[in-house]
């Protein structure tokens, strides 16, 4: 395919997206309106099914399927990563120097790290009741195991971080995922429906049916994820220091 065709095969999908969005702005309710269909429906549809948090509901409920594409695009940008820089058969990685930290620094970092550890398990757990989730919990929690890194230095970063363990876990979150829709597709029901377990009290860590297991999978699998292209980033930038320096 020539440069020309592919600019203008560019040109006639931006101007086809262009005429989708005027449409759809043209169409959007008057600014400030009492009219909330949808909003009104999801907040109904989440205390019926006990689930404190609305948006919680929408993202493991109302849409679980469409949680479950966007789980699976992390999922195949973290495959991707590790075969583009996993390491080749004539690649060989010498232990990386220590690290020069400033000692202000290495403390602050050192008494931050459990902290920022607990409040991202925290925010997984309480996804369903409170603002948070799998997907915000399982960012905090991965990046604070990073700041052993500013702490102390990469190899102590190493000892506590066994790559293979996480890219395992990572798959196995993924698959308890599917595992929970194909569940409700055995009981009878639809997929990923929120059927299968009682929603019992509200406001409880217990509530929300199915909501608290498929949003526990989301940050287990967002954790390990983001840790595992950390890995291997950072892989790359040592190597590339080495080389400079050597």
């Amino acid at each position: 395919m020539s440069r020309r065709l592919r600019l203008a095969v560019l040109a006639c999908g931006g101007a086809g997206l262009a005429v989708l969005l005027v449409l759809a702005c043209l169409d959007l309710p008057s600014f400030g309106g009492r009219s909330h269909p949808y909003g009104e429906r999801a907040v109904r549809a989440s205390l019926a099914r006990h689930t404190a948090n609305t948006i919680a509901s929408i993202n493991f409920d109302l849409r679980a399927y469409d949680t479950l594409g966007e789980m699976s695009i992390l999922f195949a940008a973290v495959l991707g990563c590790v075969v583009l820089l996993r390491q080749a058969r004539d690649e060989h990685r010498a232990p990386p120097a220590p690290a020069d930290v400033a000692p202000p620094v290495g403390r602050y970092a050192l008494i931050v790290l459990p902290i920022a550890l607990v409040v991202g398990v925290y925010v997984i757990a309480h996804g369903q009741l409170s603002p948070g989730g799998g997907f915000q919990g399982g960012v905090v929690a991965a990046t604070a195991l990073h700041l052993l890194y500013l702490g102390a230095d990469y190899r102590a970063l190493e000892r506590i971080r066994p790559i293979g363990a996480f890219e395992v876990c990572d798959a196995l979150a993924a698959g308890a995922y599917l595992v929970l829709g194909l569940a409700g597709v055995l009981a009878g029901t639809a997929f990923l429906a929120n059927t299968l377990l009682p929603y019992g009290t509200f406001n409880t860590l217990s509530s929300g049916g199915t909501v608290p297991l498929l949003n526990a999978a989301i940050g287990m699998e967002v954790a390990c994820a983001v840790v595992v292209l950390l890995a291997r980033f950072l892989e790359q930038a040592v190597e590339i220091e080495e080389e400079q320096g050597s």
